[in-house]
């Protein structure tokens, strides 16, 4: 049954297709598992290539029955490892389940195969009047299965929601290849929401194929403007205030003086940080709400730059190459994001950026945004480099040594270790303190569940 799929077979040589014809080599295959810095890289035993979920549900069956471990594999764009196979592993790659299957355009939705990309899904939905309103940075290689499973959140996410607020329904495949589908209501009062039993599963509880999205039509009214802000502390206070005065634009964006620099090409007087808003909504929508913003930011001591800064984001937001660059000059670099409540997400940034300063000597550059905020609190975006030591040996310690503070300061201020980038194999080790008496809860799901342990083993949970 598993030879039925598009299935490729590879160890250190280059790949054999079984069935149908079709040569894969080692340029594909690495860039499809790409070696990254400072992450676990192994080679899958196969590749199986599903077009649909019946093909799923015969793999998973297959391979639960003989105890080989799965990874469901998407768009690759995710950072922390929850896509990398292990060396035993059969990876299940979602790309060719890439059809969109249907548009409700009475009640604002569409129903799309996992492994079709965001952006054509964006596009698609364009033409006929709507937006998904999901932006994340990883549009133009992400697919919509895989942002359900990593618990996406998207640029324009304080107006429109998280994709946790988005997903109307779905269809999984458990590890058993039992289909289960979950299919919209607006509201339903049936036991726990079982959708969200998916949402940031990262592949540890079985396999999404199917997404029904939420749609917006398309905004005709927007508002942007730039502020600089006397500090990060005030540039958060000045967004709780409109945050729970009511207001929800759907860029809310407050970017540090180191990182407001690289934006801007420019330098802030002192410690100002730059405030990035923009409003969109129906006809008038967004002048309204963006002479309150105005009104609130003046009085919190902003000062307005105009549209431009918010242009400028606009144009490069989805660019990663001076990252990438960094990363091919053997530079450190990783970014953390963490969340925390209003009352104490100050405090995090101060401490993490003056701590990494004090007690990392390797760190070159700590950086910092906020970019989703709501009535109870809002993230924070941490960018670090820092110079690899002379010995290759000490570069994990001081890669690991900057992940570890941030990871305890946010725990000790009453912070989220993971806001939208997964837990993935990066994480693992501050999962069972995070959930604290409910971590005992989520290994008793991922045993009924996945009885055997082949869904992504080592992923979201630490390995027993």
């Amino acid at each position: 049954q598993v030879l039925q799929l598009r299935v490729h077979r590879f160890d250190q040589r280059p790949v054999l297709a079984i069935n149908p014809p079709c040569q894969v080599g080692f340029p594909e295959l690495q860039r499809r598992f790409p070696i990254r810095p400072l992450r676990p890289h192994f080679l899958p035993r196969l590749l199986l290539r599903p077009r649909s979920t019946d093909e799923v549900a015969r793999a998973l069956a297959y391979c639960s029955e003989r105890g080989i471990p799965v990874v469901p594999y998407g768009g690759g764009s995710g950072v922390t490892g929850g896509a990398v196979p292990t060396a035993e592993s059969v990876v299940l790659d979602l790309g060719e389940m890439n059809r969109i299957l249907r548009l409700d355009a009475e009640n604002m939705t569409v129903t799309a195969q996992a492994g079709v990309l965001l952006k054509d899904l964006e596009a698609w939905v364009n033409e006929r009047g709507f937006i998904t309103g999901h932006y994340p940075q990883s549009i133009d290689v992400a697919q919509v299965g895989g942002l359900v499973a990593t618990f996406s959140a998207g640029q324009f996410s304080t107006k429109y929601g998280n994709i946790e607020d988005l997903v109307a329904g779905l269809e999984a495949v458990l590890p058993s290849g039992e289909v289960v589908r979950v299919e919209y209501a607006p509201r339903r009062a049936v036991g726990p929401d079982l959708r969200q039993l998916w949402v940031g599963s990262e592949g540890a509880f079985g396999v999404i194929t199917e997404v029904t999205l939420k749609l917006f039509p398309k905004p005709a009214d927007r508002w942007l403007q730039g502020y600089a802000v006397p500090s990060m502390r005030q540039g958060l206070t000045i967004i709780q205030r409109f945050m729970q005065a009511g207001w929800k634009p759907a860029v809310v964006r407050l970017l540090d003086n180191v990182e407001a620099a690289r934006l801007l090409q420019d330098t802030l007087p002192g410690e100002e940080a730059l405030l990035i808003l923009l409003s969109e909504g129906p006809e008038g929508y967004a002048q309204v709400e963006g002479r309150a913003l105005d009104r609130t930011v003046r009085e919190g001591g902003g000062r307005a730059l105009g549209e431009r800064p918010v242009e400028l984001w606009l144009e490069r937001r989805n660019d990663v190459h001076e990252f990438d660059q960094y990363i091919q000059m053997g530079i450190i670099v990783d970014t953390i994001e963490v969340a925390a409540p209003w009352s104490r997400i100050a405090d995090i940034y101060e401490q993490v950026t003056v701590r990494l300063k004090a007690e990392v000597p390797e760190l070159l550059v700590i950086m910092g945004h906020s970019s989703h905020s709501y009535v109870q609190g809002t993230n924070l975006y941490f960018i670090f480099g820092a110079q690899p030591p002379r010995d290759p040996a000490e570069v994990e310690r001081v890669y690991w040594s900057i992940w570890e503070r941030v990871m305890a300061i946010t725990r000790t201020c009453g912070g989220t270790i993971c806001h939208h980038h997964g837990i993935g194999k990066l994480r693992t080790r501050w999962v069972p303190e995070e959930l604290g008496s409910a971590y005992p809860l989520l290994r008793r799901l991922k045993q009924a569940l996945d009885p055997h342990g082949i869904m992504n083993p080592g992923t979201l949970l630490p390995r027993a």
